[in-house]
């Protein structure tokens, strides 16, 4: 890739001999002239680290705000889905691997530039209010992100990230200010991580999770349930109880696994397993817990009086029954739903 299509990354700091420590994602590369990170998308160059995929947009297609998936924020909305190449995991049952796992500079060099200020204009354009960094993990192309969501901010779009929740607390620090939500993978184990993820840490994760609720960022939780790896009462029991333990009104989600990618050996998650999640995660103490991946009803009841906050099937949401202030309609419960 020519140096004129480089954009110098964020989050770095230059060792000795030319070598630039990145500090953007728990995996902590140490990268050497000419090789680029774990995520394969940030490359030093000349002892400067560069964004391979700044402005190379793959998609801008407009999503219910369901379909991230959250619930509690903005219900009803869409959003424009923007995406790159390239990830900081390796998940073995990855639904877009063919992206996420793309490393080649020819092919990243091939998608056509396309600027934040593009991104916001066609958002406007299209009259959704917001949009999501989703498909692949956005911490990768933080740089890019960053400074997309300054200017949605400016024009009175939403921001809203799908993520692992591996990034640093500096990478955190930057994006809180215009970050209105974010919905984190919780996979699974110590072992689930190591094994299914590319020898990841479930720890940093975890801590990130308590991080942004300390930052008042609107945050849900998502765990996909792959059978024989996390599918155990006590799995379910440990995420509800971490969650609970974090916040009981943070929604979590427990979503349906299909065969893909490595792991297409597998058989789809059992529904019945998923109404068993939800039921452990509620008497974990909390008080939203949805499923995923099924079509199924999953209307948001108000966990003080039962009734229908936000009437919902799949991804398609009918207005909350909800005051402007996200209080119940019927007994004044605040809800935690931004609307």
């Amino acid at each position: 890739m020519a140096a004129a299509e480089l954009h110098e990354a964020l989050f770095y700091k230059a060792l000795k001999q030319g070598i630039v420590q990145c500090n953007l994602c728990h995996r902590s590369c140490a990268i050497k002239r000419g090789d680029s990170g774990k995520c394969g998308v940030r490359k030093n160059v000349g002892g400067k680290l560069y964004s391979l995929v700044y402005g190379r947009t793959l998609t801008m297609e407009i999503d219910p705000i369901e379909k991230k998936p959250l619930f509690h924020f903005k219900p009803g909305t869409q959003c424009t889905g923007i995406s790159t190449y390239g990830c900081n995991y390796f998940c073995l049952h990855c639904q877009n691997w063919n992206i996420s796992q793309q490393r080649s500079e020819e092919v990243i060099a091939k998608v056509p530039f396309t600027s934040p200020q593009q991104i916001v204009e066609q958002t406007l354009a299209a009259g959704v209010e917001g949009i999501a960094y989703t498909y692949i993990e956005p911490t990768i192309f933080a740089e890019y992100a960053l400074d997309t969501m300054k200017l949605a901010r400016k024009n009175g779009l939403y921001n809203v990230w799908v993520s692992n929740g591996y990034m640093t607390k500096e990478c955190i620090d930057a994006i809180a200010p215009f970050l209105d939500a974010i919905n984190i993978d919780l996979k699974g184990d110590s072992r689930f991580y190591k094994e299914v993820c590319g020898n990841a840490k479930m720890e940093f994760v975890k801590e990130n999770i308590a991080y942004f609720h300390k930052k008042k960022t609107h945050m849900e939780v998502t765990n996909l349930i792959v059978p024989g790896y996390n599918d155990s009462e006590e799995d379910f029991r440990e995420v509800g109880e971490f969650v609970a333990s974090i916040d009981a009104m943070i929604p979590l989600h427990f979503t349906r696994f299909y065969p893909m990618y490595k792991m297409s050996h597998l058989p789809s998650t059992d529904v019945e397993k998923l109404h068993k999640a939800k039921d452990v995660a509620l008497k974990a103490g909390l008080k939203y817990v949805y499923i995923g991946n099924v079509a199924e009803e999953e209307s948001t009841l108000c966990p003080k009086c039962n009734a229908v906050l936000v009437k919902r099937y799949g991804f398609s949401a009918e207005p909350p029954e909800l005051t402007k202030g996200g209080k119940c309609k019927k007994c004044g419960f605040s809800s935690g739903i931004i609307v």
